[in-house]
């Protein structure tokens, strides 16, 4: 039995994932290949929200509040995404390369600040003494900025150099492919450096912290190698004005529902990401979890967000209007929290991990549900869709740094408060400042579902306007900012 080649084509299509996501112009070796950058991040990723917030919180007894600004730092730094995007849209070089510089510099951007990271946290923690005053703070704010701003200019220029591989088509598939990475690397190196810190000590931690640096900068360096296309540019070309970045921003201001959108990934990324900084010491101080145990949260949540990709791709195969999706991420974020809040009065450690996992899956359909809102909004002038997401991304990013730095200062001084006594006896308890919390991001929800009630109105008038007959359109995902 002789065997086509479109006979194979369609079984690799059927049983090998992403398959379909390759094209003449990115095959899938060196579509899989360039994926690499997006498991660096997520090593980096689990590192910062992870396993060093437990560590410096737990081990070594940084309080959560400053703990929390640390953390915020390189978050915060995600405003800039859709200036960076952009400047590597209009980057004029010689050879023609837009998207590598930006790769290359995040990349020793993000190990630089992985490599001084140990040392900065252990002077921070009080086990290596510098006779300066706030030289802990001020060392481990370096390496949480150096290494976000890398973070956050490597993906931004990789997901741009992905986009403009891809052809139409496949580019929804290889943008899906390159956020199933993003999580695959999370998942993995959650459990990888949960398993190398079992036996915490400072000179493990310095080890599994700086291999992680060195593996940043092998992936990312065969990540990009030969993968942007070379177009020279002449003199004149390179000596042409660049277009304005604040007129592109008005002309995207001016498309319709966008300021509303960005308020809903606003308050619904807020409401996700408060527990970011508190989820692990949560695990590890109230109901006695050991660092192994707690990395693992980071595995759950990567799970059940890949879940909710999964459940979302289907839902937009069917044509689900992306807010009614959108509503149903926030309502399983409602369990969510529900169930964490339950887990310390009822001693149930599984309650926990399923509240981690179901976080994941509801902040995953939501990113999925909005990203795809962002993606298909109507772009006018010199607003293009790369602006639109990258606009995207930094609401969401901002709302997590806001996050987590205000989860952790509300905790410390909700704990601070309930420690004299001045709430009462009864709630003169460790967990109640977690608890405040995680009951204010089921606030946050709510409101969230508030805001987005008329964008779900809005959508469907226009979806009937346009398709008057009623048959199913199709809706893809593209260029994953975060």
């Amino acid at each position: 039995m002789i065997v086509t080649k479109a006979q194979t084509k369609r079984l690799a299509e059927r049983f090998l994932p992403f398959a379909d996501a390759a094209s003449d112009q990115l095959p899938l070796g060196q579509l899989l290949r360039l994926s690499l950058f997006q498991v660096s991040v997520g090593m980096a990723t689990v590192m910062l929200l992870g396993t060093l917030n437990r560590v410096m919180i737990v081990e070594l007894s940084v309080p959560a509040m400053l703990v929390a600004i640390m953390i915020a730092i390189p978050v915060l730094v995600a405003p800039f995404r859709a200036l960076l995007g952009f400047r590597s849209d209009t980057h004029k070089s010689a050879i023609g390369w837009k998207r590598v510089p930006y790769m290359w510099f995040g990349t020793l951007w993000q190990f630089g600040g992985l490599a001084i990271m140990p040392s900065c946290l252990l002077v921070l923690g009080g086990d290596v003494y510098i006779e300066i005053p706030f030289a802990g703070e001020v060392l481990a704010a370096l390496a949480f900025l150096m290494t976000g701003l890398g973070l956050h200019m490597t993906q931004t220029a990789g997901l741009a150099l992905a986009s403009d591989r891809a052809t139409d088509e496949t580019r929804p598939r290889v943008v899906a492919l390159l956020y199933v990475m993003f999580l695959a690397g999370m998942g993995v190196s959650a459990v990888i450096i949960g398993w190398l810190l079992r036996d915490f000590t400072a000179i493990k931690l310095i080890q599994v912290v700086q291999a992680t640096a060195g593996a940043t900068l092998i992936l990312n360096l065969i990540a990009l190698w030969k993968q942007e296309i070379v177009r020279p540019m002449s003199k004149e070309e390179r000596a042409r004005p660049r277009p304005s970045f604040r007129a592109a921003w008005d002309d995207f201001a001016e498309g319709g529902q966008a300021g509303r959108l960005l308020v809903v990934v606003f308050l619904g990324t807020l409401g996700f990401n408060m527990q970011d900084v508190l989820l692990e010491p949560y695990g590890g101080e109230i109901l006695g979890l050991s660092v192994s145990a707690t990395t693992f949260l980071t595995a759950m949540w990567a799970a059940g967000a890949l879940m909710g990709f999964a459940v979302a791709a289907r839902w937009l195969k069917a044509d689900l209007n992306p807010y009614r999706m959108c509503g149903r991420g926030l309502l399983v974020g409602l369990a969510a929290f529900s169930a964490v809040i339950f887990a310390a009065p009822m001693g149930s450690n599984g309650l926990f991990f399923a509240g981690a996992g179901l976080i994941g899956l509801g902040g995953g359909l939501f990113a999925v549900a909005t990203l795809t809102a962002a993606m298909t909004m109507p772009a006018q002038g010199l607003a293009g869709r790369g602006l639109a997401l990258g606009a995207w991304g930094a609401a969401q990013a901002t709302a997590a740094g806001v996050g987590v730095a205000l989860g952790g200062t509300l905790r410390d001084v909700i704990n601070a408060a309930v420690s004299t006594g001045a709430w009462g006896e009864a709630l003169n308890d460790p967990s109640i400042g977690y608890s405040v919390v995680y009951h204010l991001e089921i606030g946050l929800i709510f409101l969230t579902l508030i805001v987005l009630g008329p964008l779900v109105r809005i959508r469907t008038l226009q979806r009937n306007d346009r398709n008057p007959t009623g048959e199913a359109g199709k809706i893809g995902l593209a260029d994953f900012p975060t």
